[in-house]
């Protein structure tokens, strides 16, 4: 957990969470309305992007479904509104915090550069990923709020967790895996681009379980190839 390239990446996520705050605050409305739109756009392009390397259509589905449904009986995403406090900015807390926290987890380069820094001490992947989530939790921050930076303890902890257990989970660099896991992740941005162009209220914080599924559905799945 006390990997330096996990602490760079969580450190740069808060970094540019204050800036985008503070930057935010000079932003009129109308332009918050430009930015929020861009993101939203930009969300389900990266989604789509990301739904591409699926392997199993199956798998994902099932993911979504299975991880839909223990994540409405948990009320996730209630549980993150409470953390807000303020109820009058719940809902962008919640999505900033699931936009930020979806988008700097649950894509390859998350598993495959923390498995490297795990296993070999390979840090590069990770410290180029600290840039972008930097630059990308600036941006959303400044549309979204402080939800954004509460991201950071999930980059933290996800990204920490994977490089302690590295040893035991350097079977999610097989393609297959990470094809699936993509997969998911690339359906909740499309989800999430969804909610922020305000199309449809999905509340994509409760489908948080599909991504600890994923590997789990894609391991059955070989059982029966």
């Amino acid at each position: 957990m006390l990997n330096i390239s996990v602490i760079v990446n969580t450190v740069a996520v808060i970094i540019g969470s204050i800036l985008g705050l503070l930057g935010g605050r000079l932003l009129k409305d109308r332009y918050r309305k430009v930015f929020f739109s861009v993101i939203g756009i930009l969300t389900m392009g990266l989604g789509i992007e990301m739904f591409l390397d699926t392997n199993s259509v199956l798998v994902v589905l099932g993911s979504l479904i299975i991880g839909g449904a223990l994540g409405e009986a948990l009320d996730i995403e209630e549980k993150i509104g409470r953390l807000a406090g303020n109820k009058r900015d719940d809902e962008n807390f919640v999505k900033g915090f699931i936009t930020a926290s979806v988008l700097f987890v649950a894509g390859p380069m998350t598993v495959i550069g923390s498995l490297k820094a795990g296993l070999s001490g390979e840090n590069e992947l990770i410290f180029i990923k600290s840039l972008m989530d930097g630059i990308s939790s600036m941006m959303l921050s400044a549309a979204l709020g402080e939800g954004v930076l509460l991201s950071a303890a999930a980059v933290y902890l996800v990204q920490g967790g994977l490089v302690s257990l590295a040893g035991v989970l350097s079977f999610l660099q097989d393609p297959l895996y990470l094809g699936d896991f993509s997969g998911v992740g690339g359906m909740m941005l499309l989800a999430l681009g969804i909610r922020l162009l305000e199309i449809k209220e999905i509340r994509v914080g409760n489908f948080l379980p599909a991504l600890i599924l994923s590997p789990v559905l894609t391991w059955v799945s070989l059982l029966f190839t």
